[in-house]
């Protein structure tokens, strides 16, 4: 039998001798090093949804009796409805049993029924969750180009009257709640100043949003307003930094115009930074769309889910509270996929 240390020479002798054939056996392809990337994001996007999954029912379960809270008055007086609905949530069951029953129900596609209207959850919100889905793309390809100009307008010229400008704008509607912001756009476009514009979301039943163009106008406007500041001033900052940079002096000093250093040199470098913060903000649209969607009274997840809690229907405020964490888990792994594949040190480093 070998002795261990006559094993050890000979290793560390073949890698004397053949260091490349050692150094190639140990390096990862790169399709491994991506599948084993991938499958660790997703296998922390499984364990994060399914945290959130533990929260949101154990949350909704200690919010009381919900039987009672749906009812209210008629829980006295109508037994038959008490026992139908305790047989529909599983409330015979003891908690822990109740959550699997309901998470395999959830992984099998089935929301459950809601308990005020007596319809599927899916059939209730699906419709909502494609008029929300619609609202917050609009959103996004508006936002998302204006943020590039205006921070490249503010950053071409920093101290200029035009960045102070933008920068002044920016700064104020920054401080301001997305909320005012829809009041004053009411008030300015609907009722006081001017009466352009519907100051509610006209949908009759059964159309899209898309049909109506001009009830999408406010809420995209007042969304649109309340996330283009912070990303206009991120990216800002980001282009300023690296504009001071060593290669962005390099390339002044060779003579390129200062439009193509800022567009060809600086502004590729800020693109991982802006890439991770654009994707936070449309995560937090999705949430955020809430509140603006009542307001509106636009018919997507926000006023369902305001129903659904004022009602105690915790099947539809089950749902759509994983809902709108699956499209924040996907947003931001989208937006990792996208910075190791701009970053050049990154995608080597993967494989390394």
């Amino acid at each position: 039998m070998t002795e261990p240390s006559n094993l050890a020479t000979s290793a560390v002798g073949e890698a004397r001798r053949h260091p490349d054939a050692v150094e190639a056996r140990t390096r990862r392809s790169p399709g491994k090093a991506w599948g084993l990337w991938v499958a660790r994001r997703l296998g922390l996007a499984v364990l994060t949804l399914w945290l959130v999954s533990v929260i949101v029912f154990w949350a909704t379960s200690a919010l009381g009796d919900p039987v009672r809270a749906i009812l209210g008055k008629d829980f006295a007086v109508s037994p038959a409805r008490v026992q139908l609905i305790r047989d529909a949530l599983h409330l015979d069951k003891p908690l822990v049993e109740r959550y699997f029953i309901w998470l395999g129900d959830l992984l099998s596609g089935n929301l459950g029924t809601s308990v005020t209207s007596n319809l599927p959850v899916a059939e209730l919100i699906g419709d909502r969750v494609v008029n929300s889905a619609f609202l917050v793309l609009v959103v996004a390809l508006v936002m998302i180009p204006l943020t590039l100009v205006l921070a490249l307008l503010s950053a071409r010229r920093p101290g200029g009257v035009l960045d102070n400008v933008i920068q002044g704008i920016t700064l104020a509607l920054a401080g301001v709640p997305e909320f005012v912001t829809g009041i004053l756009l009411v008030a300015l476009f609907s009722t006081s100043v001017f009466h352009l514009l519907p100051a509610v979301a006209v949908l009759p039943p059964g159309s899209a949003p898309w049909d109506r163009p001009a009830s999408l106008i406010l809420p995209m406007a007042t969304l649109v307003i309340s996330v283009t500041p912070y990303l206009v001033r991120i990216l800002r900052s980001n282009l300023l930094e690296s504009l001071g940079s060593d290669y962005v002096e390099l390339a002044r000093l060779k003579g390129i115009p200062e439009r193509r250093v800022l567009l060809r040199h600086a502004l590729p470098n800020t693109l991982v930074p802006a890439i991770q913060v654009t994707a936070l903000q449309l995560a937090w649209l999705v949430g955020g769309v809430v509140l603006i969607e009542y307001l509106f009274n636009y018919p997507g997840i926000g006023a369902t889910l305001v129903d659904a809690v004022r009602n105690s229907d915790f099947p539809v405020v089950q749902a759509l509270a994983m809902i709108i964490a699956g499209v924040y888990v996907l947003v931001n792994l989208v937006a990792d996929i996208l910075s190791i594949l701009l970053t050049p040190r990154a995608r080597t480093g993967m494989a390394a």
